[in-house]
């Protein structure tokens, strides 16, 4: 599902116009990334949760040159599945 898809559903979904689920949709997206911009975790329970987490810098190396670069540290994006999620996603193997 696509950013745009999802301001369709919602707008179909809740009887609204494209420009109000829009508005919705973004200012949702726009609180998330900030909080995971000062370290906070946001949790929705049901789904999961998001956090980040640092990356220590390393070596890697330039597989065209084989010159070695450093990677310096860096923050990323956890996503951690509910375990409703994950038993919905997995009951057709786990019943196997």
């Amino acid at each position: 599902m696509t950013k745009s898809q999802l301001i369709e559903a919602l707008a179909i979904k809740r009887q609204i116009p494209n420009t109000q689920a829009r508005q919705l949709v973004e200012a949702i997206f726009d609180e998330m990334k900030s909080s995971l911009c000062n370290g906070e975790r946001i949790e929705f329970r049901g789904f999961g949760s998001f956090s980040t987490k640092e990356h220590a810098s390393y070596v890697a190396r330039n597989p065209k040159t084989s010159e070695n670069v450093v990677v310096p540290p860096r923050k990323r994006i956890r996503f951690r599945m509910s375990d409703i999620v994950f038993h919905r996603l997995n009951d057709s193997f786990l019943e196997k």
